[in-house]
């Protein structure tokens, strides 16, 4: 075939290809049969193959994949990808339609399913797929151009030449997920754990041949125009997205008023699961676009929208055993060992059970049926037990009258709920003190974990503290026995030794005494700043340091009281650790004076460590919402706190805004 020939051929295949995806993966209507698009689609190849000067970039077979980068680029978004309040019930909903009737009047809503997936947003010039970006952190994302342009119901080529910015949920259905998963599980490679995970971890290859083998999708549902198009309604302009060749969610409505949001959130929560696709929600937003700047905006979200968050998803299971666990200061605590049950995305086969009083107050006994759900979709919990499948086999709990490990018998505090085991040698409270004074919140000794101190403890290596800092003496017997090979040995020693350097908060944290968290650490040491100081002070001079209460300083003074306890720390200065508290410099007052409250799932850090970096900052952190507080960092799924703080007008702060408070502060 001629040049010109074949140039005119290619344009029309790409039109009818292009036709067809749009039918078969937006539309979800085909109007030809597979073999007959498997026979153009293979024409279309076979005449690039001839005349590669003729591949367009918007070719249905650029959508293989083929691109492998070295490493992500950060974007920065033009407009921030802001995250939505939540709304956990009926009332949530009704509040949020309260303060719209009060600043706007009466307005109609938007009711979208929530898709669980990955946000992300598409730019595109004179029509054409410029750049996809995660939304990241809101204000910076990372490019995913390269695995975007494999999804199918994404247009590289608009039919209309125009800039514009559209944002939505890339996600992977049901059934491409198990297709996957059962790929995955016959190349002996571990399963994902829900759809959601997939479609973030396949967003994540630098080889974007995998995205296209992993058949995602995306439903777009917001839109950047041009300023004659950007105050029509919301569903004026899914209807504008529709035509331009992108996937609406066929599931939007319009509401009139909230009795009518409302009823469209339960019928959506009645029928998820029907969904070919996951959603954990629904959001509801004004339609009315042009009411949004004079609706505002908070620090984090818009105010003229709020998801709608569904209820934890609960799952029966059977408690086949509890046995109890003994934790490094010796406490005793039962735990449920569940027949596995799949809760929102993992498998759950273990629940705590707290303590002797928590197992009687919820009647939970061996071979009961119990409801189990994730606390925050994070940890499990024991809800209750499901007493109308009982037969009368049940086992009630006796809590042990010895410790499971030494035999040593197990003491109750007067006035406490725990049980403890008071024998200082036990080798289950040894081992649970190695791994808590290795731990990343401890003297974090990189590469020094769980299994690895458990192995070295059965092995004799390991068997106090001390002995961490002598494992330099047995280099060549790790090498021969461990299994970890030469190079992981010395970078383990290497750690280690790096370790003896960190202050003194660290160490004492390590240490493992009972009511002394890290915030506690700090405390003390900055006000205590040797170990020699602290082995000097007094309970009325602990008492004296604010949020130091009588329970931790009679825990202090017990512990530096005890020999063994002063005899380990000589040990350990002898070996070379810094008994010295390392003052932060000038950063150590940027938050002074300023309370936070933490809520929900963060991004960038975990809760921990956002407590961490706002104490050593000279900020503090409180457990709940009060007149007191300044600030609500506020997650993922933030949960009642974040109703707490609007109502109390406490400022709420998502991660992006906190760092800007901390580099405002400093300046």
């Amino acid at each position: 075939m001629k040049h010109a020939e074949a140039k005119h051929r290619i344009e029309e295949l790409v039109k009818q290809l292009k036709r067809y995806d749009y039918e078969y993966h937006v539309l979800d209507s085909p109007t030809i049969s597979d073999v007959e698009y498997d026979r153009l689609r293979r024409e279309l190849e076979r005449l690039e193959h001839e005349h590669p000067d003729l591949v367009r970039d918007d070719s249905p077979t650029q959508r293989v994949g083929g691109e492998v980068l070295e490493q992500f680029e950060k974007v920065r978004h033009e407009v921030p990808m802001l995250s939505l309040d939540n709304a956990f019930d009926e009332g949530d909903l009704r509040a949020f339609d309260a303060r719209l009737q009060k600043r706007v009047g009466s307005v109609s809503y938007s009711v979208e399913p929530k898709i669980d997936g990955l946000a992300a947003s598409l730019r595109y010039r004179n029509g054409r797929l410029e750049r996809a970006a995660t939304r990241g952190d809101g204000a910076i994302g990372e490019d995913i151009t390269h695995n975007v342009r494999t999804i199918r119901s994404v247009p590289l080529q608009l039919d209309r030449s125009v800039d514009l910015e559209v944002r939505g949920e890339i996600y992977m259905s049901k059934s491409a997920f198990l297709k996957l998963n059962e790929a995955r599980k016959a190349q002996g490679m571990s399963p994902f754990k829900n759809p959601r995970n997939a479609a973030a971890g396949t967003m994540r290859q630098l080889d974007s041949r995998v995205a296209a083998r992993r058949e995602l999708d995306m439903f777009v549902y917001s839109v950047f125009v041009p300023d004659a198009e950007a105050d029509q309604p919301q569903h004026e302009i899914l209807s504008m997205l529709r035509e331009l060749g992108f996937k609406v969610n066929p599931h939007i409505l319009r509401a009139g008023d909230i009795d009518t949001v409302i009823d469209a959130v339960r019928n959506l929560e009645a029928t998820r699961q029907d969904f070919p696709y996951d959603i954990d929600g629904v959001v509801v937003k004004v339609n009315e676009r042009h009411l949004y700047e004079h609706i505002g905006y908070t620090v984090k979200s818009p105010r003229w929208a709020i998801a709608y968050k569904f209820q934890a998803e609960e799952a029966m299971s059977r408690v086949r055993s509890i046995h109890v666990q003994i934790g490094r200061t010796g406490q005793a605590t039962p735990v449920a060992t569940l027949e596995p049950v799949e809760l929102a995305g993992s498998t759950v086969s273990r629940a705590t059970l707290h303590n002797e009083d928590y197992v009687a107050k919820k009647d939970i006994r061996i071979e009961d049926y119990v409801v189990v759900r994730k606390a925050g979709d994070i940890i499990p919990e024991v809800v209750g037990v499901v007493f109308e499948r009982r037969s009368g086999t049940e086992k009630p709990f006796q809590m042990p009258h010895s410790c499971p490990q030494c035999q040593s018998a197990l003491k109750r505090i007067e006035g406490e709920a725990d049980h403890f085991c008071p024998n200082p040698e036990c080798p289950a409270r040894n081992v649970q003190q190695l791994i808590h004074f290795a731990s990343r919140e401890a003297m974090n000794i990189e590469g020094l974990g769980i299994r690895l101190i458990e192995r070295l403890y059965d092995e004799g290596h390991l068997k106090r503290i001390p002995d961490i800092y002598r494992l330099k003496e047995q280099r060549q017997q790790l090498i021969s026995h461990s299994g970890l090979g030469e190079r992981s040995v010395d970078k383990l020693l290497e750690n280690i030794e790096a370790s003896k350097t960190n202050s003194l908060e660290q160490l004492l944290f390590g240490l493992g005494i009972r009511h002394v968290g890290k915030k506690v650490s700090r405390l003390i040491s900055s006000h205590f700043p040797s170990i020699d100081a602290i082995l000097e002070s007094s309970r009325e001079e602990l008492l004296a340091i604010e949020e130091i209460g009588p329970k931790i300083a009679d825990s202090v003074v017990t512990f530096f009281a005890s020999e063994a306890n002063r005899r380990l720390l000589e040990e350990l200065k002898a070996l070379g650790l810094t008994m010295r508290y390392h003052q932060t410099g000038s950063d150590q007052d940027t938050l002074k004076d300023l309370t936070f409250v933490l809520t929900g799932s963060l991004q960038t850090m975990t809760r921990r460590e956002a407590r961490d970096r706002i104490e050593s900052l000279g900020g503090r952190v409180s457990s709940s919402v009060s007149g007191n507080t300044d600030y609500l960092l506020a997650g993922d799924n933030p949960g009642s706190k974040l109703e707490k703080a609007r109502r109390r007008d406490v400022e709420v702060l998502d991660e992006a805004a906190f760092e800007r408070l901390i580099d405002t502060r400093r300046k």
